[in-house]
């Protein structure tokens, strides 16, 4: 079969090469490709990540060709979306974990599907880790991306008063209809405390964005955008009087996490519903992943990059 591998040599470190098709183990079905999305991080830090040769990518929906061989699971011929914390999605066909799919409706596209995933289970999980933000102001930095554009959306449909922090108003387009109530250029415009933080970016704006949680608030460090360190100031903070914490962010734990199965349901029961928008900024063929990786890393992509793998009738893209 064909697949997207690590290659530092190639544009954007991705090639489309032969590899061998992989075999179910215990709990796994197989699962033909119809779609893949790209994420910031796996793409930004696949070098220290990644050995040259190996198949990339956490997200993938296509339809089940085999079915567990436990019994477990859907059934041959299921629409599913999944999520794999090894790599291995980005191609033709995938090994997934029964425990790590979702069943995905035939009225939902499985392309929306695949964007899903690694960005949209993140930004569930964080705001759950902020606990009840019903009233409550939540400052979303890197809101423009991937996981930042389900964070909004979440947030907003948990009651938060979303505050989104971007860029440059470029990259705020679309999200007050997202539930943005305010759209902000970095969280030194942040105008009053702010119970939680689901920072994407790091370096100084997640010291910033830490220095305004109130009395009791937290922060949520989930991505590293801007590739620098944070300080952070603690004696100062102390100083203030003002208690908080601040927490690195694991979407889950591969030797103790339960699934992501449950979460992804919950996602694509909201898609289907139609009050999620996977906000697919780049789509087109894998053949191009490189150019959509390389827009997604130059940060010209809103939202998600998605690749199709296989077209609406079953065919290779």
């Amino acid at each position: 079969m064909h697949a997207l591998t690590y290659a530092p040599e190639a544009p954007a470190g991705l090639r489309l090469s032969a590899v061998p098709e992989p075999v179910p183990q215990d709990g796994q079905a197989l699962i033909e490709v119809h779609a893949v999305s790209l994420n910031f991080g796996e793409l930004a830090f696949k070098a220290a990540r990644t050995r040259p040769g190996s198949v990339l990518g956490m997200d993938a929906a296509g339809v089940v060709i085999k079915a567990a061989a436990d019994g477990s699971g859907p059934p041959t011929g299921t629409r599913v979306v999944t999520f794999g914390w090894a790599s291995g999605a980005w191609a033709e066909q995938r090994a997934a974990n029964i425990a790590d799919l979702a069943v995905v409706p035939d009225s939902v596209d499985l392309a929306s599907a695949s964007a899903l995933p690694a960005a949209g289970v993140t930004a569930l999980r964080a705001l759950r880790r902020l606990g009840p933000v019903l009233g409550r102001r939540v400052l979303i930095t890197g809101a423009s991306g991937g996981v930042g554009r389900f964070a909004v959306q979440l947030a907003a449909h948990a009651g938060a008063h979303v505050i989104a922090s971007v860029g440059s108003p470029a990259r705020g387009e679309g999200l007050s209809e997202l539930g943005a109530d305010e759209i902000v250029i970095g969280p030194q415009n942040v105008t009053a405390p702010v119970f939680g933080v689901l920072d994407n970016v790091g370096g100084t704006q997640l010291a910033e964005a830490f220095g305004l949680l109130e009395d009791g608030g937290c922060a949520q460090s989930i991505g590293m955008a801007s590739r620098e360190p944070t300080t952070i100031d603690f004696e100062q903070e102390r100083l203030g009087g003002v208690r908080k914490r601040i927490e690195s962010f694991m979407v889950g734990d591969p030797g103790f996490d339960p699934g992501f199965g449950p979460d992804l349901a919950y996602l694509v029961g909201r898609l289907e519903a139609g009050a999620l928008d996977p906000q697919i900024g780049w789509r087109g063929s894998w053949e191009h992943a490189a150019e959509a990786a390389e827009a997604l890393l130059a940060r010209r992509v809103l939202g998600k990059a998605v690749l199709n793998v296989r077209t609406a009738n079953g065919r290779r893209s």
